[in-house]
């Protein structure tokens, strides 16, 4: 028997708040899609709006309001961190938000120590909702999801490439990606993590890879991956160190051993 990884919590009660949260977050940035507003750098190439930190303030009203007693981590604004925590960004793919390029996400993930158990990830202007419970599956508007079954060779993998102060990883990732372009069909790019992985969720992708990744980035999509079938561990295998480090391997069974050798 499976232990329960999130005793005392009702999961579902919970998931039904971080898809209000994550839709609220979301009708901010859809709203704001085509005009950002108060554009800033918070480092080399790694920019902030006034919309990331207008999502996060609504999703973060949202969550307190429907579970009081969990604190909320968010990517502008931090938080006290505990056990069992949410982890939200507001904006995932800021880059392509102010080029007007619509792959973005809000996601939230409610996380209990190193583990997972509900993930939210919504496409506001692409107008997709993708959840998952610990043991419940994973679903996309409603649609049972499930990873892909094509062969390496057939194989479509997402990755991301080190940028701003992570350019330092960048010769370490650089073999890798030769590899990996060596090996699957193709590679592809989008440039917001979430929905990499909920689109490896849904058999969009085969399988997704990148490094020094923020936990909000990927906690939700990660348990999307899960439930859909497949394999999520860092880059050395470890299925528990990715939230920390964010160096994610995220696939089914045969693509994520293949990518782990490439590693």
């Amino acid at each position: 028997m499976t232990s329960d990884p999130a005793p005392g919590l009702d999961l579902t009660a919970l998931l039904d708040v971080a898809v209000g949260a994550a839709r609220a977050g979301g009708e901010v940035v859809r709203t704001a899609f085509g005009a950002p507003r108060d554009v800033r750098a918070k480092g080399p190439g790694d920019w902030v709006s006034a919309t990331d930190t207008a999502s996060e303030r609504v999703v973060r009203a949202a969550l307190e309001a429907g579970a009081p007693t969990i604190p909320v981590v968010g990517e502008e604004e931090g938080g006290e961190s505990a056990e069992v925590r949410w982890l939200v960004d507001p904006l995932d793919g800021t880059t392509n938000f102010l080029h007007g390029y619509p792959v973005v996400g809000v996601s939230i993930g409610l996380v209990v120590g190193t583990v997972p158990v509900v993930g939210v990830v919504h496409a506001p202007v692409l107008g997709d909702t993708y959840c998952a419970v610990a043991g419940g599956g994973a679903h996309r508007n409603g649609e049972r999801l499930a990873v892909a079954a094509r062969p390496p060779e057939a194989a479509v993998c997402a990755t991301g490439f080190p940028f701003r102060a992570k350019r330092s990883r960048l010769d370490a990732y650089l073999p890798v990606f030769e590899r990996a372009l060596r090996t699957f069909e193709d590679l592809r790019r989008a440039g917001a993590a979430s929905l990499d992985l909920a689109w490896t969720a849904a058999g969009v992708y085969d399988g997704y890879f990148e490094p020094a990744l923020g936990p909000w980035d990927v906690a939700a999509g990660a348990l999307l991956v899960r439930e859909a079938g497949g394999v999520v561990t860092d880059w050395a295998g470890d299925p528990d160190a990715w939230l920390d480090s964010g160096d994610i391997v995220a696939a089914p069974a045969p693509i994520h051993a293949r990518i782990l050798d490439l590693c």
